[in-house]
């Protein structure tokens, strides 16, 4: 029996193990104060590259581009094991947790931002990113940051604090995964509407098969799903039967199935973990939150939703398929972007290629206060 077993992630902190600790950075290698790297439009910057058997344990970066919404045009990009197709591919801001090329403060277990307005007279943001979500590896690790932009990342500042170990991970352990998806706008499902001004409970419109909803998620293998970033723009809330999305349910479909899914919610804001819409407006917690909340009435504007499945991780043998309705039964038309956070056996399937910069760019950007026709 073992003397004392830890339970959280600081009782476990007393126990030694054997290892190395690394971090591969963007010091200034001339022993100057110029700490960081330009990464030229079109150019790739590798922030690791690492050999051996281990665990990235936390990356911390920020950077400066006067691209505007440059927080969608910039693109990370994460390879384990030799492996030429990455595991991770996402535009930056959205990985970090918040969508629509926009930049909070907020804090959450795995993620978070350190968000403030830019020093000097260019620039709109400052932002510091962080990540903890460990990233174990067999034998290596490629990082890359891909500058698609129009201009230059003219700052960039990184940590990527890694351990090395003197065994590799078991052949059980997952490898992580991120990937982004979007649809813009989603496609609406006209119903005849029962009444004037139905009730959220007397919406007509029925969905029995799950399909037609926004897809989070569609992989094959063997894991567990760990959560995601949701980033809704309802633009076109005024032209909807009913104006707010947060009715559409979410639909786990596990290992192949058919309708019903395994896990099936009863609503958008229920499976964030809120309720009633989202009264509070923005707020961060551990587990979920609403890193990005409209400064207008809750039935409009951008949102930036998160979701973690840290004490509940969603398991599946051979494959998964995560969906969201876009309002009840996918009654509503407006854009929606994505982050998926999973773990996995490899060979996992392909990470999709994303979309070309000039389509994954945000309708509006609320950030600034810029509203594009």
């Amino acid at each position: 029996m073992r003397f004392w077993q830890p339970n959280s992630p600081l009782s476990g902190l007393p126990y030694l193990k054997p290892g190395r600790s690394g971090r591969s950075s963007s010091y200034d290698r001339t022993g100057g104060n110029r700490d960081f790297a330009v990464v030229a439009p079109g150019e790739t910057h590798v922030l690791a590259e690492l050999e051996g058997a281990g665990v990235i344990e936390h990356i911390w970066l920020t950077t400066r581009c006067y691209s505007e919404k440059y927080l969608r045009k910039l693109v990370l990009e994460m390879y384990w094991d030799g492996s030429a197709t990455p595991s991770v591919r996402t535009p930056l801001g959205d990985f970090f947790g918040v969508g629509h090329a926009s930049a909070v403060h907020y804090v959450s277990l795995p993620l978070s931002m350190v968000f403030g307005p830019r020093r000097g007279p260019k620039g709109p943001f400052a932002a510091a990113m962080n990540c903890y979500f460990p990233m174990p590896f067999r034998t290596g690790a490629r990082i890359v940051l891909r500058n698609e932009s129009d201009m230059p990342v003219q700052n960039f500042f990184y940590y990527v604090d890694y351990e090395l170990t003197t065994e590799p991970p078991p052949d059980d352990l997952g490898l992580f995964h991120a990937c982004y998806r979007q649809e813009r706008p989603t496609e609406k499902v006209e119903y005849a509407a029962d009444e004037e001004h139905p009730s959220p409970w007397d919406l007509p419109g029925r969905n029995t098969t799950g399909d037609g909803n926004y897809v989070v998620l569609d992989t094959q293998g063997s894991g567990h799903y760990v959560g995601c970033l949701l980033n809704i723009d309802n633009f076109n809330a005024s032209n909807q039967t009913y104006t707010w999305p947060g009715e559409g349910d979410d639909m786990f479909f596990i290992d192949g199935e058919t309708w019903p899914p395994s896990l099936h919610g009863t609503g958008t804001e229920d499976y964030f973990n809120a309720a009633w819409g989202f009264p509070s407006g923005a707020y961060a917690g551990p587990y979920h939150g609403i890193s990005l909340a409209a400064s207008v009435q809750e039935h409009f504007g951008t949102w930036s939703m998160y979701r973690f499945h840290i004490e509940d991780p969603v398991r599946f043998t051979t494959s998964l398929r995560f969906s969201i309705e876009h309002g009840h039964a996918n009654d509503q038309s407006n854009d929606y972007s994505s982050v998926a956070y999973w773990y996995q056996t490899t060979p996992s399937a392909a990470i999709a290629e994303l979309p070309p910069v000039e389509t994954r760019l945000p309708r509006r950007w609320p950030e600034h206060g810029l509203w594009d026709e």
